[in-house]
């Protein structure tokens, strides 16, 4: 076989997640009580573009997260198969030349020289400082003063007609599958879908996919000639980095959620339907965890970590499963740390809930606690926390920035905007200013965060029994 695959334990966590949440989708696609508010999701202009927008990280996510081991060559074709001991993912094989292509040190974006200047020997044996020609940025131009600005007008304007022509052949397919659907002429959901008369914003989706087909085509064509975002201290891609951290930014967010909500869930509810000596119980519990620092605890839990890892090295193969193995520990702990907020609202909705009528009804009818719970008080309650789980996740995206600004974050050897935000501390006291990392990690982690805190919005409008409005 030409490559093995490797399963992470964070790979492992991100397919159980994927498959609960095909199996959620399935099975709300056959209740319409769940499919009507998603449907009320979808028909939002807003949703639409976020949900597209969010999906365009997922997918760098989930490539990411695929990862293999590549087989040597051997000079024997007996031999017994060797595999290289560096972890990949699909998304570094589909990038290796962003990941091979190092530069001595910084270089500004489409830069085709370095940003420093060094001494460079003439041919005449005297030393001259100038800055030095890149080894790949503009690799391609002759001349780079009087060429790279036309280059990179023409490739931008190649990548925009490769793009235009995926979203076109993209979009015919679409609307051959829709006209087959609505059993219509590809000619009828066309000017359905031009002027606005769908039931799903069609119009808005496509002109989103457009976009990001165009934005994707044309920085793939740009960073086959040029270092797109320039490169950091080392030489490395910074493009390549952002990309990088976009599984960071995801699995720190979805992870912890997986780890805080059943806590949230089970004792929220609980406090706020038994009452009583549980409720006193649980408030105890949580009130005497949101006493204690929750960096301090992160800290603690994490160099504990560093120590059992320093003192087993022998159990960790190559770097990518120890610095995995951290930033698992560390959406546990954020996980324990950040449940009691949400507990705390379910409690409030439940003692609401738990004196309503058709509450009071059931237990008059001695209907068992477990299905008042599912049936009454968990459906009433999902619009908060699917909410709060998507603003929570915005949170945990930057709490993840923040600590790893202080070292107590994911393993420095793991690509994170946390990282670059924490490598650029002394690239902005410099003389001229090293922008560059700061703004692709601040842009790549805005665009996730304003696309959650929206698709959040819309959310909480559609679940919401008291917003749900008659059409």
């Amino acid at each position: 076989m030409p490559l093995i695959p490797v399963i992470l334990w964070t790979d492992a966590l991100v397919f159980v997640l994927l498959a609960l949440a095909l199996g959620f989708g399935v099975y709300a696609a056959r209740h319409e009580h769940l499919r009507a508010p998603w449907r009320r999701v979808l028909r939002s202009p807003v949703g639409m573009v976020t949900l597209l927008v969010l999906g365009s990280y997922a997918l760098i996510g989930v490539l990411d997260t695929v990862h293999v081991r590549l087989r040597l060559e051997t000079s024997a074709s007996t031999a017994p198969a060797q595999y290289a001991p560096d972890v990949m993912s699909l998304l570094d094989l589909a990038l290796s030349d962003l990941r091979t292509q190092q530069e001595k040190t910084y270089s500004a974006p489409f830069a085709t020289h370095l940003f420093v200047k060094e001494a460079i020997e003439q041919p005449d044996g005297s030393l001259n400082r100038a800055y030095p020609r890149l080894q790949y940025g503009g690799r391609n131009l002759r001349d780079p003063d009087t060429e790279r600005a036309a280059d990179i007008a023409a490739r931008t304007l190649i990548g925009a007609l490769k793009g235009l022509i995926a979203w076109a052949f993209f979009s015919a397919g679409w609307l051959w599958l829709l006209a087959r659907r609505r059993t219509a002429s590809l000619a009828q959901v066309a000017a359905d879908i031009r002027t606005g008369r769908t039931a799903l914003p069609w119009r808005t989706a496509l002109i989103t996919l457009g976009m990001l087909f165009l934005l994707g085509f044309i920085a793939a064509e740009l960073a086959a000639s040029y270092h797109l975002l320039g490169t950091d201290k080392v030489g490395e891609d910074v493009f390549y980095q952002t990309l990088k951290s976009v599984r960071t930014g995801l699995l720190i967010g979805t992870l912890t959620t997986l780890v805080m909500l059943p806590a949230a869930l089970l004792l929220g509810i609980a406090a706020g339907y038994f009452r009583g000596w549980v409720d006193d119980l649980i408030q105890y519990l949580y009130t005497t965890l949101n006493a204690i620092p929750g960096v301090l605890l992160i800290a603690a839990a994490i160099l504990m970590l560093q120590v059992y890892m320093t003192n087993h090295a022998d159990e960790f193969t190559s770097l990518v499963e120890r610095a995995d193995l951290r930033l698992l520990f560390l959406c546990l702990i954020l996980g324990v740390t950040s449940w009691t907020g949400l507990c705390r609202l379910l409690r409030g909705e439940a003692l609401k809930l738990r004196e309503v009528e058709y509450v009071q009804a059931a237990l008059a009818l001695s209907v068992g606690h477990f299905t008042i719970l599912t049936r009454h008080i968990l459906p009433n309650v999902m619009h908060i926390v699917l909410m709060t789980l998507v603003l929570d996740f915005s949170g945990l995206v930057l709490a993840e920035a923040v600590l790893s600004y202080v070292n107590i974050g994911v393993d420095p050897t793991m690509n994170s905007w946390g990282n670059m935000i924490n490598s650029a501390r002394l690239e902005l006291a410099r003389e001229p200013v090293v922008w560059w990392s700061l703004a692709a990690a601040f842009s790549f982690m805005f665009i996730l965060v304003l696309a959650a805190n929206l698709f959040a919005d819309v959310v909480r409008d559609a679940f919401d029994p008291r917003l749900r409005t008659v059409h």
